[in-house]
């Protein structure tokens, strides 16, 4: 075989950047126990170019695997605790009086960087959760007129808690839309918790990942690469019309009020393509659209009322939904 080919046919730099890739999960479990499926779609996520919505109760490890994956991917972070009185400026930047120059100068938010942790999203107003949007969806910010590019690579990782929805403000549909990926942080097996006490007694401080020996394992390059594999990736015309069907099944179901919009459709075959370029793939099959499907599609839907009465969750629909539409063979 041409040493300079991977066995999915790809160029050696796509399969240097996989390699590369993988190796952010051994890294990242120097600091964060038994989190994979979170890692995964966080590299999923920076592969398709989209953002992150982390649900869990606090204390889950949500800021520190975030930390933990810009360390391992030399990316600049940084992180914002959403608050009632946090304002659309102290996120964006503003501009600020200089006496000595008698002129307004701009100084940058925190939204300038690569991974930006949005710690309690749901605790701030709309209005402040909105000026997330454009650096969202434009990966600029706008201020006086002037637009702003944001760094690449640019991420946002929202966190919000399940649980608590005294002083929270729901985000709205059009805003859960711009995520990419909801993925659902669970409490650690009982393995996990002890391994993580047996941590913290042996040392561990989460506030510093160097001395945990977390390291720079791939790069910005590694990740431009790994980008532009993804997007040579083969999709069939069946793949195609199996990612419609299921999208399509959603608007359809009775225990739902909202369905998943083309937005949603294509976010699941972007989703879908990363994900097989990761398992060693240059083409989609339907066993990675079934794997994407929950993180990509559960936050897209709304339950009816009565359904949700009935303890029917979100998950629960697509997963009938996955087991009722045809598999294209």
């Amino acid at each position: 075989m041409d040493p300079t080919t991977d066995n999915a046919g790809q160029s050696g730099d796509a399969g240097t950047a996989r390699t590369a890739l993988e190796a952010l999960r051994a890294e990242i479990a120097k600091a964060v126990v038994g989190q994979d499926p979170a890692v995964t779609g966080l590299v999923v996520a920076l592969l398709c170019r989209g953002h992150v919505l982390l649900e869990g109760v606090p204390g889950v490890a949500k800021t520190l695997l975030v930390r933990a994956l810009a360390s391992a991917l030399e990316l600049d972070t940084k992180r914002v605790q959403f608050t009632p009185d946090l304002m659309p400026s102290d996120v964006t930047g503003s501009l600020v009086y200089d006496t000595r120059t008698a002129e307004f100068s701009f100084q940058p938010g925190p939204v300038f960087t690569n991974l930006l942790l949005a710690d309690e999203i749901n605790r701030t107003p709309p209005k402040t959760q909105s000026s997330l949007l454009e650096a969202m969806e434009e990966r600029q910010v706008t201020v006086d007129g002037t637009p702003r590019p944001l760094p690449e690579p640019f991420l946002v990782a929202a966190t919000q808690n399940p649980v608590e929805y005294e002083g929270t403000y729901p985000l709205p549909e059009a805003q859960l839309d711009r995520f990419l990926l909801k993925l659902t942080i669970p409490l650690p097996s009982r393995q996990d918790e002890i391994d993580v006490l047996t941590r913290h007694a042996s040392g561990f401080d989460p506030r510093d990942l160097r001395a945990a020996g977390v390291r720079p394992v791939a790069s910005p390059a590694d990740l431009e690469a790994a980008r532009a594999a993804v997007a040579k990736t083969t999709v069939s015309p069946e793949i195609t019309a199996y990612v419609v069907d299921i999208c399509r099944a959603t608007r359809e179901s009775p225990s739902l009020t909202l369905g998943v919009s083309p937005r949603g459709a294509t976010a699941l075959l972007a989703t879908s393509r990363a994900w097989a370029w990761l398992t060693g793939r240059d083409y989609v099959i339907p066993d990675d659209v079934k794997a994407l499907a929950l993180p990509t599609l559960r936050h897209r839907v709304q339950l009816r009322p009565e359904a949700e009465m009935e303890g029917v969750t979100a998950d629960s629909v697509i997963n009938a939904i996955l087991a009722h539409v045809p598999v294209p063979r």
